[in-house]
């Protein structure tokens, strides 16, 4: 039974993953300087906003807003809970995971049973590679099999395929010796019960384990090899709280990483086909095996790449499902195009008959875009008819209409009108009543709402002295560089000068506290109060206890707080000799550069007081010496004003 990951354990995670390197499995990620930059995998942009800073080790997508650290990655692309993404990067970087006890009964249900289903998947796996590989019957039926269709061992190890025997309850005996859940082992689907015997769900098939995004094994699809019609061809597991067949996709977790390098992914339909042309070199497919696709399985791939090939072979039944596959695609924002097989192939038999090189080259020449797909095939059904081909022009344009980018739905408009003989006026036309239509289902109204005039808007009033920009700078260098020690100089009783050593952080905090001052958004002045709680000598790195805080808002906060859309050129430097001041050029500047920051935030806290008291003096019926009062202190605001802009105008360096 899982429970709570322990501190300690969660630490030693955190120290060892690397941020670029687990994001980059999943989004095709470009060096700029000091950080990364991508595609936001969120949302559908043309230009990246997704930013990784390795030094910081956290994430920042500035289309939707979403950043944290390496953890909070996979809790927003992969759908995984907190302990789940813990436990995937645990078994990615080798760590050990030591665990206490489940706080809940609740907690302790539901990881009781994702656990066991886990534990009883993983033993049936090892039972049906040790059942092929190890036993006679395995490998003159299962074995056999797989080398018939042309896959070489070390093919048949990175799938983890399989065989369970012909008899009925080898892998229940198997399970109940090694004291296995029966529970468990029936509710993965692994046996079924009948009467009071219990019956393997899986004998006598090959076995094509399907995995998980963490690569464990979620559920089974077994092929059976009787030429009898009446059995089902492919059996595969119920769903569970592992697997919805509706979310997965065969091959996925082999496949991401190709998939993103190669900003690619083929979708095919059968395990078979994944697996002869992964074999072939072409590592970037998948498979909707079991189930027509999904708008989930579509959104899965997505994650890696905004551009999907469908493979399909030459039946036109299948064909003709395909199109709805098509629009599902879309309707995702996403590019498709289709390569279509001739008529008895299919991925996997035409893969087993080229070379490599021969494959890649059928793939890239064969590929045409959904629109030239879709025209030939029905042109093809509607001949010389013309209603039917009025019927095809407007299937057609239905797939069109569910493009978002107008620029490109012009382009296929355009070539539509090519490839059909038709006016691309009369084309435009028919997709406005279309585009009409939908906006009609979508909002229920026919006409767009008017942009009220200018006038409609309240007037924002400009607030010149807006703290925002100060305040997230001070807490920058707080979490940045709260720990570091600088030098400083106090005045003693006797007005000599000391230079004494102290934490960034302490300067930072006494410096504000003593004059009293205060953070005036809401959000940072609440960071701001937790760091004041923070034991600093306990707590070594400040930064990385904000960022992999246990509350949600925390973090994402001290991520937007920390990382920028924006970095330094190094072109300042390097071609116009041009020193800009940074906290790492020379011992000296760090201290500098956090004096400049307090000076700023005081300044702005001054400025926003004589603000305040000239609003005072506008007040009716004051006394001559609450007049006076408001005019005197506004007159030493206005001498420590003076003061702390004379500091900001000065850099020295040391």
């Amino acid at each position: 039974m899982a429970g709570k990951i322990k501190r300690h354990t969660i630490d030693t995670i955190f120290e060892t993953a690397r941020i670029e390197e687990v994001i980059g499995e999943f989004v095709n990620l470009k060096k700029t300087g000091a950080n990364y930059k991508a595609l936001s995998p969120f949302t559908d942009e043309k230009t990246p906003s997704f930013v990784v800073s390795p030094a910081k080790q956290i994430f920042k997508c500035f289309s939707t807003g979403k950043g944290g650290n390496v953890v909070t990655f996979l809790m927003e692309q992969e759908h995984m809970t907190y302990p789940e993404a813990l436990r995937y990067l645990a078994a990615k970087y080798n760590i050990e995971i030591e665990e206490e006890q489940a706080e809940s009964p609740e907690e302790k249900q539901l990881m009781d049973e994702r656990q066991s289903l886990e534990v009883v998947n993983k033993f049936a796996l090892e039972f049906f590679v040790d059942q092929m590989m190890n036993t006679d019957q395995g490998r003159s039926v299962g074995l056999s099999y797989f080398k018939e269709r042309g896959f070489r061992e070390d093919t048949i190890e990175e799938f983890k395929l399989g065989y369970s025997p012909e008899k009925s309850n080898a892998l229940f005996e198997a399970g109940k010796a090694g004291s296995y859940s029966v529970e468990y082992l029936e509710k993965g689907g692994l046996i079924k019960k009948s009467g009071e015997r219990y019956y393997d769900f899986f004998r006598g098939r090959v076995i094509f384990p399907i995995l998980g995004l963490t690569g464990k094994p979620i559920a089974f699809g077994g092929r059976t090899l009787k030429k009898d019609t009446k059995t089902a061809k492919y059996f595969n597991s119920p769903e569970t709280v592992l697997y919805h067949k509706s979310r997965v996709l065969y091959g996925l977790f082999q496949a991401r990483t190709q998939i993103v390098k190669e900003d690619n992914c083929y979708l095919v339909e059968g395990y078979t086909d994944v697996i002869s042309l992964y074999q072939s070199g072409i590592k970037n497919t998948v498979a909707s095996a079991g189930t027509s696709l999904t708008p989930d399985q579509v959104r899965l791939m997505k994650r890696y790449t905004q551009n999907i090939t469908i493979l399909y072979d030459g039946d036109p039944a299948g064909i003709k499902a395909s199109f709805r596959g098509i629009d599902i695609i879309l309707e995702a924002g996403m590019n498709v195009k289709v390569v279509l097989f001739a008529e008895g192939q299919d991925p996997d038999s035409y893969a087993r008959s080229v070379d490599s090189e021969t494959l890649k080259s059928f793939l890239q020449n064969e590929a045409v875009d959904f629109i030239e797909f879709k025209t030939r095939v029905l042109k093809e059904e509607a001949g010389d008819d013309p209603v039917k081909k009025a019927g095809l022009v407007k299937q057609i344009l239905d797939s069109v209409a569910l493009v978002n980018n107008t620029i490109l739905r012009s382009f296929y408009i355009r070539q539509c009108a090519r490839m059909l003989d038709v006016e691309e006026n009369n084309l435009v036309n028919e997709l406005n009543k279309i585009l009409r239509k939908k906006r009609v289902k979508q909002t229920g109204q026919t006409m767009p709402e008017p942009i009220p005039p200018p006038e409609a808007f309240p007037k924002q009033k400009e607030n010149e002295f807006n703290t925002d920009l100060i305040e997230e700078d001070v807490l920058t260098k707080l979490l940045q560089y709260g720990n570091q020690m600088i030098a400083i100089e106090l005045i003693d009783d006797e007005n000599k000068k000391n230079e004494v050593e102290t934490s960034v952080a302490d300067y930072v905090l006494l410096e504000i506290e003593n004059d009293i001052f205060d953070f005036r958004n809401f959000k940072y002045k609440a960071l701001y109060e937790q760091i004041k709680t923070i034991d600093l000598e306990n707590t070594p790195a400040l930064q990385g206890y904000f960022l992999n805080h246990q509350d949600d808002g925390v973090r994402k906060l001290t991520t937007d707080i920390l990382i920028s859309p924006y970095e330094l050129s190094s072109g300042w430097l390097d071609k116009h000799h041009i020193l800009t001041e940074t906290e790492d050029r020379s011992p000296g500047a760090l201290r500098n550069t956090i004096e400049r920051t307090i000076f700023a935030f005081k300044l702005r806290n001054i400025e926003l007081l004589i603000l305040e008291k000239q609003k005072e003096l506008e007040q009716k019926y004051r006394s001559k010496e609450e007049y006076d009062s408001v005019l005197n202190a506004i007159d030493n605001l206005n001498k420590a004003k003076m003061l702390f802009s004379e500091k900001l105008t000065r850099i020295i360096l040391k």
